[in-house]
């Protein structure tokens, strides 16, 4: 009984001293760095697709009947108002001024003898040598001739007009695309033929939208007071180009529908840019940022520190005794690797940055000399001693 007795404290003293050195092999908790998140006036930058429009666009059309004679211009050349684009064979036309001319000298020559005649019966109704009932006929005469003359002076300039569009002028200045007619083509005034179209490139415009929602959150921010916007035609808006490269020249919005498209549900906007370059040409995809006024408070945290899911954006944060905690935050644009966030973090809260993958939501972290954030800096963090660690907590 002596001896099973001692093999039982022996064998209780044995796992007493593997428990033991278990606690002492232990693992620490994971260092990580952190930066800690600071509030300031942020430029609020709204990306939203968009397409190039002219600024003004004119389809010049055949405003008579006629063959084409001649194109004058050259095309996808600038011109200017007024210039000869296309020549439509006048010869009909002319023949047509000429007969309204001749009508209208008939109708003259009527009207100045309807005339005389009002002249020779004022005297003879004075004297009764002729009926009030004839003088009125005469005076009758006299005006239905002067009718005639109003017609037939309106059918010429009519006629004029017609003739004077057998040149097609540009209607305004801007470059003239191809022509959509070549010589000898028949065109048609009641089909108004398109001949060409001519649209001004600069300035030029970018017509964007946004959705419903967006403008909705945007006004209840500025109600709030966490976002202060100038006025619309102060609102800068910058371009990136197909290729990824900034546009050299900055718009201005100069345009913000105040209903909403039943169909998509958006509000169409529109910026006006420089293009002395004509970089921006129309129907152009372009992506535009809107400088959208600041927010006083706003915060960015590196891109890396964030996990993104369907279900929302979060981060990991420092706690009171150094403890790791998920919050859930919400996230604004990307800019320069760096997330706006909108909502989920304040000034002073310790962000981790690095060693995310070793951090566990409730467990104690170990936490590096932290980082004070500035807008759109996105630096990894100088990892301290024990002793500056101690300080960060």
């Amino acid at each position: 009984m002596k001896v099973s007795r001692s093999i039982e404290i022996f064998t209780l003293a044995l796992l007493l001293s593997a428990c033991g050195d278990q606690a002492q092999q232990a693992p620490p908790p994971p260092e990580v760095a952190v930066i800690v998140a600071q509030a300031e006036p942020i430029e609020n930058i709204t990306e939203v697709p968009g397409r190039v429009q002219a600024v003004r666009s004119s389809q010049v059309r055949a405003r008579v009947d006629g063959i084409i004679q001649r194109r004058l211009y050259t095309e996808g050349s600038d011109v200017k108002a007024g210039q000869r684009l296309f020549q439509i064979d006048p010869r009909e036309l002319s023949a047509a001024a000429n007969a309204a001319k001749a009508a209208l000298l008939r109708a003259e020559a009527s009207e100045t003898n309807a005339a005389r005649d009002v002249a020779r019966y004022e005297g003879l109704v004075e004297q009764r040598v002729i009926s009030q009932q004839a003088y009125d006929a005469a005076l009758a005469a006299h005006r239905t001739a002067q009718a005639d003359v109003a017609e037939e002076r309106a059918r010429l300039e009519a006629a004029q007009l017609d003739l004077g569009y057998a040149t097609v002028t540009a209607p305004i200045s801007g470059r003239a695309r191809r022509a959509e007619v070549t010589e000898g083509a028949l065109v048609s005034a009641s089909s108004a033929t398109l001949l060409t179209t001519i649209e001004q490139l600069d300035p030029i415009f970018v017509n964007f939208s946004q959705s419903s929602g967006d403008l909705l959150a945007l006004r209840r921010e500025i109600s709030a007071g966490t976002l202060k916007i100038p006025e619309l035609n102060k609102v800068e808006v910058t371009i990136l180009l197909d290729d990824g490269s900034k546009y050299a020249h900055v718009g201005h919005m100069d345009f913000l529908d105040l209903s909403i498209d039943e169909a998509t549900g958006t509000a169409a906007m529109r910026a006006e840019f420089p293009n002395p370059e004509r970089t921006l040409l129309p129907g152009q995809f372009v992506r535009a940022l809107i400088t959208a006024g600041v927010r006083p408070n706003g915060i960015l945290i590196p891109q890396r520190a964030v996990k993104l899911t369907p279900q929302g954006a979060s981060v990991m944060v420092v706690g009171a005794n150094n403890v790791a905690e998920l919050r859930n935050i919400k996230v604004g644009s990307l800019r320069e690797g760096s997330w706006l966030v909108a909502d989920g973090l304040q000034s002073g809260d310790r962000v981790i940055v690095d060693g995310l993958q070793k951090v566990q939501p409730g467990a104690p972290v170990q936490v590096a000399a932290p980082e004070v954030k500035n807008a759109g800096q996105d630096e990894a963090p100088q990892k301290a001693s024990p002793s500056g660690a101690a300080g960060a907590r």
